[in-house]
């Protein structure tokens, strides 16, 4: 993929076309993220940035500002990736982009998560929430009640947050959302065990583990390890 981006951006270059060269380089810095190179995808995304902004495209400019936020959070600078995720916002709400303004509060939930403001985090999770049942995003909703679901167990409150893993797990199967559906269960038998039940949270793993099998995602794992200490304890 990396290859055949680089060619695109080179041809896009050598026509002087700017908004594909920074098309090129914005799905350079996915391919990069996605191999967890996030530094050079840093790089590549600071490039199309400079682009979209000479430009005036605000749409592609508040993407990836997004995008860089997301960067920054995998690399652990939570307060550099709120930065970048409250401009990203502002672009949003200024162009009346909502799905966008949905996904930037999601990420920005996130981010104050992770700074250990999670209070801060459901507020932003709940908005976005609202927005993606407004425009009736399914994928949006599924992903904003996770994230609601592990905001609450941050807290200690896991009732709460498997009654969001519950919803969550409802829309993943209505929409064959099978990598949601297994990040359901897997959060779902977490918080059961933590309430003491552990025969629910190994039937719930169990079920997890049988989806990530299922689609070869890596997950399995983690899983096949957290079922093993669970029935050893």
């Amino acid at each position: 993929a990396i290859e055949s981006y680089e060619q695109h951006l080179a041809i896009a270059r050598e026509t002087g076309d700017l908004r594909n060269s920074g098309n090129a380089l914005g799905n350079l810095g996915l391919a990069y993220r996605n191999l967890g190179d996030y530094r050079r995808a840093i790089e590549y995304y600071e490039q199309v940035l400079t682009i979209f902004r000479e430009v005036g495209y605000r749409r592609g400019e508040g993407e990836v500002l997004g995008s860089l936020g997301v960067a920054f959070r995998n690399l652990g600078e939570h307060l550099r990736a709120t930065e970048y995720q409250e401009q990203a916002l502002a672009i949003a709400q200024e162009i009346g982009d909502r799905r966008s303004e949905a996904v930037t509060l999601g990420n920005l939930g996130n981010a104050y998560a992770n700074l250990g403001d999670t209070r801060r985090a459901i507020e932003y999770h709940e908005k976005a929430l609202h927005i993606d049942r407004e425009i009736g995003d399914r994928r949006g909703e599924g992903q904003d009640l996770g994230n609601l679901g592990n905001a609450y167990a941050g807290l200690g409150d896991y009732r709460r947050a498997i009654e969001n893993y519950d919803l969550r797990l409802a829309i993943g199967r209505e929409i064959g959302d099978r990598l949601g559906e297994g990040n359901a269960l897997r959060n779902m038998s977490v918080a059961l065990y933590q309430l003491g039940d552990p025969t629910k949270a190994i039937e719930k793993a169990e079920a997890a583990l049988k989806i990530f099998e299922e689609i070869e995602n890596p997950g399995a794992e983690m899983v096949r390890k957290q079922l093993e200490m669970w029935r050893n304890g």
